[in-house]
């Protein structure tokens, strides 16, 4: 595996393989790699000439300075797994590389997408990250890049960019990689205690239970019904609850037939805020 850590150099090495009509694939990540990145980079592998994977932790999407201090830096371990599947080359930048001096976020329009959700409750954060995909995007200049939908709607914001860069770049959704007892896979899961590990499957466990309702209950009622679970929970604290229009994510009042929806949680286990989402389909 080729390892950059210079765009000049990336550049110049892909610049070789582009002549010779060679596919790019591309799985952007922060670093402290699990087994979800891992299937991302694998279906690159599968379906592309040359696989590049960054690890860059974006100092502009994060609102909270000590969730960024804290992020699990796990670089060596990050190179021997991607070694392990045969990932052909690594971008690992510093920040000063990506931004020179000025490390701040370009201010973007993603048509109403980055008001929901978590741009309710992490400020600025969808501007972070527009900025650092824009930036690989143009660096990289890939074929296909792939997002875990765990980040639903991170993944849709950046088609959204693409679309209205006008980008010559396909964008792939992953399915969510979970742990054996449900929990999504996460680099944040490495900074949890023993206690809220083992507490952290009630939250796809409350999402499964609140999808079967899809047929008996409204949306109201269903969300009154995930908060009385979260409520009674005595370690998991229930940041919001949400039923959403999967194309433009905008809160749902009423369950419409024919429609896709799509439920987000975000839940904090003590300071470790923990997100997961799944479909849900009103058929």
């Amino acid at each position: 595996m080729k390892i950059f850590t210079l765009k000049s150099d990336l550049k110049k090495f892909l610049s070789v393989v582009k002549k010779d009509q060679k596919r790019i694939g591309f799985v952007p990540t922060m670093g402290a790699l699990h087994q979800g990145h891992i299937s991302l980079v694998e279906k690159a592998i599968s379906e592309n000439d040359i696989t590049v994977v960054s690890i860059f932790v974006n100092p502009t999407q994060f609102d909270n300075q000590e969730d960024l201090e804290k992020y699990p830096n796990t670089l060596q371990q990050d190179i021997e797994l991607l070694e392990s599947v045969n990932c052909d080359v690594l971008f690992a930048p510093s920040v000063t590389e990506i931004y020179d001096e000025n490390v701040v976020a370009e201010k973007f329009d993603f048509d109403g997408l980055e008001y929901e959700m978590e741009g309710k409750f992490r400020d600025g954060h969808f501007d972070g990250v527009g900025t650092i995909v824009k930036s690989l995007f143009e660096i990289i200049t890939p074929d296909v890049a792939y997002f875990g939908k765990k980040d639903f709607q991170q993944l849709q914001i950046i088609k959204k960019m693409v679309e209205k860069l006008g980008l010559p770049i396909k964008i792939k959704g992953m399915p969510i990689f979970r742990e054996e007892d449900g929990l999504a896979m996460s680099s944040r899961n490495a900074r949890l205690t023993k206690e809220y590990r083992e507490a952290g499957p009630f939250i796809h466990k409350i999402l499964k239970k609140a999808r079967k309702k899809i047929h008996s209950k409204d949306v109201e009622e269903i969300i009154a019904w995930v908060e009385k679970q979260f409520k009674k929970h005595p370690l998991l604290e229930l940041e919001y609850f949400i039923i959403a229009d999967e194309k433009t994510l905008q809160s749902a009042t009423k369950f419409e037939s024919g429609k896709t929806y799509r439920a987000f949680i975000a839940v904090f286990a003590g300071e470790i805020r923990l997100i997961d989402n799944v479909r849900f389909k009103n058929n």
